[in-house]
């Protein structure tokens, strides 16, 4: 597997960031890391680029460990932070020259490559100027440059659209798509289309553990609290009835008379929320159950009490 993780534990003081997971990915493969903020994503993604070491366990990237073999893992990932570094005073091409020469490209060869850089992630009309004067879009499209130039066999890649507005998403994301076809490539996201037009497989990671390591056709399978119902009403409710229907796990007050229950299993409880409200003389305006949808089965298995998405 050209990205292999086993075991791997991060702990920072008394916190555990990461705790004792495991997952790979191989050549030809995009899989999507997913995860409320503060999951440990990042964390992990920062070990395995030799940024910061763990505490036990081990990553290994194209067979080489990162704590026993730190420059050949650099030379064989490719790295996009969240928060993309750029020499903002820097040329497009002066940058990526930069860059090709820390990973040892000199003459023809570095020229060749920082030009096929240009062309692969459509930085040719920008490519002479200032970093500062690029727009975020372009300056995400040289931080993908910076970390393809050296030909790596893994890119990892956190959160690379994050900003973007959605023309500048869709290149970001056909871009991905077409690297994908030879490389490894992981990379976080919490749009969850996103995954459903990149990924092969997903990762998803809560409090520091994997809840799910799935192809994302396969996801919907591991939904385990049921269906989501939005139900609305004109006037005033005693909302602890809607909580005694039976298979009713748990109701919010979203907004405007706006309800959202959670039933569990396989439960349809839409008729007794008819047959309740008839009862209680309430005006019942709106209801819907949503399929089974990525939100969904995020939200559920990272936990209702976590950050949304």
């Amino acid at each position: 597997m050209s990205l292999k993780v086993q075991e791997l534990t991060k702990i920072y003081g008394e916190q555990k960031a990461v705790d004792h997971i495991s997952f790979e990915a191989g050549k030809g493969e995009i899989l999507g890391f997913l995860g409320p903020n503060g999951a440990g994503k990042s964390t992990t993604m920062k070990i395995a680029t030799c940024y910061i070491p763990p505490t036990s366990g081990v990553v290994t990237v194209a067979g080489y460990d990162v704590v026993e073999s730190p420059l050949e893992v650099r030379k064989n990932v490719g790295y996009l932070p969240e928060h993309n570094p750029l020499y903002l005073d820097m040329y497009v091409h002066e940058y990526l020259e930069f860059i090709g020469s820390l990973h040892a490209l000199k003459g023809s060869k570095l020229k060749g490559r920082v030009q096929e850089m240009v062309e692969m992630t459509g930085l040719t009309l920008e490519q002479n100027k200032k970093l500062g004067a690029l727009s975020k879009g372009y300056r995400q499209r040289v931080g993908l440059a910076q970390a393809m130039i050296h030909e790596p066999q893994v890119l990892i890649l956190d959160e690379p659209t994050t900003g973007l507005d959605p023309n500048q998403i869709l290149e970001i994301r056909s871009l991905i798509k077409n690297i994908g076809k030879e490389k490894t490539v992981l990379f976080s996201t919490h749009i969850m289309q996103e995954v459903q037009a990149l990924c092969d497989r997903v990762v998803i990671i809560n409090r520091g553990k994997i809840v799910a390591d799935s192809r994302v056709s396969e996801l919907k399978g591991l939904q385990t609290s049921g269906k989501k119902i939005i139900v609305e009403f004109s006037g005033a409710i005693e909302v602890e009835y809607l909580k005694s229907l039976s298979g009713v796990n748990e109701v919010n007050y979203l907004a405007g008379g706006k309800y959202e229950l959670y039933s569990s299993g396989e439960n349809d409880v839409r008729g007794a929320i008819f047959k309740l409200a008839s009862e209680r003389n309430w005006a019942l305006i709106g209801l819907n159950q949503e399929e089974h949808s990525l939100e969904n089965i995020f939200r559920d298995l990272t936990g209702k009490k976590n950050d949304s998405i």
